[in-house]
């Protein structure tokens, strides 16, 4: 009798702690936990994100003032030329008629003014012998009169004849000018980037130069960056520049914001600019709806040819920067107060978060200094969770069901 009343209290001993295992396993109350991240040292910067675009510092379109069949094309593409080089050669056949015939005119008219020089030595003469007769009073005072205007006709026609020279002379020198259009020859050092023309091909020079080649000098690159109507009140010249180009983030290059152009490039299709009707208002509605770019230019050095042509870079214009100082991420900041400071919470060695003033300096949304009110290692609140055990319900992989 005894053992079996010995057996039940056991029993029930050992079902009461399964009951009591079984609520405390799977009924616990959901309990707050804290995201924390610690206060640390380090450096930080205040940047602006622009795209930028590298192009030549000088790039040029050499056309040609000539028209004409092209008859030597003298570089090929990536030629490098100098100042001076010949470029192409087009048929000057009429350029050199037009040459021929503005130097005959001039001759023709060099030999009139020779003849008329001849005409005024007879007339001066001539004017000589009528004053010598007037004067011993032996001739007529009309013979006299008429030697003195033949002086003053043959003068005067003289004087047009040097008129005509001076036109002969210019038609001459633009004769010849035509001629050496047909001889396009490079305005600058650089690199031929591009053969607009072939030889054989002819060009129509009539209304516009067309284009030949295009040269541009890569000894120094110019990267023109777009920066955000929201950003560019921030930055201005001098400041510095970090960027890398999109097809190789793991090198970055320095340099310093030279200037910020004053209007976007989309001025250039403004309605008060532009000449037509229908651009004026296809470019009206698209300047309201488009966002607005201003374009920030430096200059980076390339002496071996590293950086080409129109690539893309990503440009990161400094806005401040501080180093050594303690940080903390900027979520951890809850609040600006009325005196400047800013505060924070910081968790005890308890468990518990106390908030705490603190002073902050540079802040780049992502990490902030902290001036004041921090010890580095602190560890401060960015952000709650919560950890729950939630019920269990019968079924396959559950507890099984408590009974006798």
């Amino acid at each position: 009798m005894k053992t079996r009343y010995r057996l039940l209290a056991a029993a029930a001993i050992v079902i009461g702690g399964g009951v009591y295992l079984y609520h405390a396993a799977f009924s616990a109350e959901p309990a707050n936990q804290y995201l924390t991240a610690p206060v640390t040292r380090g450096n930080l910067q205040e940047t602006v994100l622009a795209t930028g675009t590298l192009k030549p510092s000088k790039l040029v379109a050499v056309g040609s003032q000539a028209t004409g069949r092209i008859t030597a094309l003298k570089v090929k593409l990536g030629d490098t030329v100098k100042q001076g080089d010949l470029i192409a050669e087009i048929d000057s056949t009429t350029q050199d008629n037009a040459l021929r015939t503005a130097q005959a005119s001039l001759g023709n008219v060099q030999a009139q003014r020779t003849e008329k020089l001849a005409d005024l030595e007879n007339a001066e003469l001539t004017l000589k012998r009528q004053e010598a007769i007037v004067a011993k009073q032996a001739g007529s005072q009309a013979d006299l009169q008429a030697a003195q205007a033949e002086v003053k006709v043959v003068n005067a026609q003289i004087a047009a004849l040097d008129a005509q020279i001076v036109e002969a002379q210019v038609a001459v020198e633009t004769a010849k000018a035509d001629v050496g259009y047909t001889r396009i020859r490079a305005p600058m050092d650089g690199t031929v980037l591009a053969v607009v023309n072939q030889e054989g091909r002819t060009v129509n020079a009539t209304q516009s130069a067309p284009t030949i080649v295009i040269l541009g000098d890569l000894k120094t690159m110019t990267v023109r960056a777009e920066i955000s109507e929201a950003d560019i009140t921030k930055v201005k010249p001098g400041q510095t520049v970090h960027f890398n180009l999109i097809g190789d983030r793991s090198k970055s290059y320095d340099a310093k914001l030279a200037a910020i152009e004053p209007a976007p490039e989309s001025i250039t299709s403004d309605s008060s600019v532009s000449t037509s009707t229908t651009t004026t208002s296809s470019s009206s509605s698209s300047s309201s709806s488009s966002a607005i770019y201003y374009i920030g230019v430096f200059d980076v050095p390339n002496p071996d040819g590293f950086f080409r042509t129109y690539m893309s870079a990503e440009v990161n214009i400094v806005l401040g920067s501080v180093d050594n100082v303690l940080t903390v991420p900027a979520t951890a900041l809850e609040g600006l107060g009325a005196d400047g400071h800013y505060t924070v919470r910081v968790v005890q060695p308890n468990g518990s978060a106390n908030a705490a003033a603190v002073t902050v300096g540079l802040n780049n949304r992502i990490s902030a200094e902290i001036r004041s009110g921090l010890s580095e290692g602190d560890r401060v609140v960015i952000g709650e969770g919560s950890g729950t055990a939630t019920t269990s319900k019968r079924g396959p992989g559950g507890p099984p069901p408590m009974g006798f």
